[in-house]
């Protein structure tokens, strides 16, 4: 069973991963264009809002995968002074902590969009609705609580299979 939740938790991740990229992508291609456009005083109206929304998308697409890799800041200095079975235990404990932790800002970013979509606010400028992204960044911060969740349960299964 963990094997095909890995194998999930793996292809959400590439998926998010080429989103974010395609996010960055086109901030980078908005904002060059609108700095050109900017010579000829003809900038884009509402760049600062699609250059936000894009910004936190190619943030929260990477944040999963950040878990997996374990690319995030580690305390080197602490975790070094720890022996192998103290250390695996405090990954196992945190991968838990991070689990739960995200679930419920999952949870709570989701009803803070259905709150936002209900009352119909739209972005300042360009008065485009922006729930969706709320939407999306709930959703990879719930793939990130599941990719800790699966770190943690593969974990456990070594542990309980004798496996260091």
């Amino acid at each position: 069973m963990v094997k095909v939740l890995c194998r999930l938790n793996e292809f959400l991740n590439r998926l998010l991963m080429i989103a974010g990229g395609v996010a960055v992508v086109a901030l980078m291609a908005l904002a060059t264009g609108n700095v050109v456009l900017r010579v000829f005083d003809v900038p884009f109206r509402g760049t600062y809002e699609i250059v936000s929304f894009l910004g936190a998308l190619t943030v929260a697409s990477a944040l999963a995968y950040t878990q997996k890799r374990r690319d995030h800041i580690v305390v080197d200095v602490l975790a070094e002074r720890f022996s192998p079975p103290v250390l695996r235990i405090v990954t196992i404990a945190s991968d838990a902590v991070v689990a739960l932790f995200f679930a419920v800002v999952s949870y709570k970013m989701a009803l803070w969009g259905r709150k936002i979509m209900l009352s119909g606010e739209l972005s300042e400028t360009l008065k485009v609705p922006y729930h969706p992204y709320i939407f999306v960044v709930a959703f990879c911060c719930g793939l990130l609580a599941f990719t800790a969740a699966v770190d943690f349960l593969a974990k456990i299964q070594q542990e309980e299979a004798g496996k260091p």
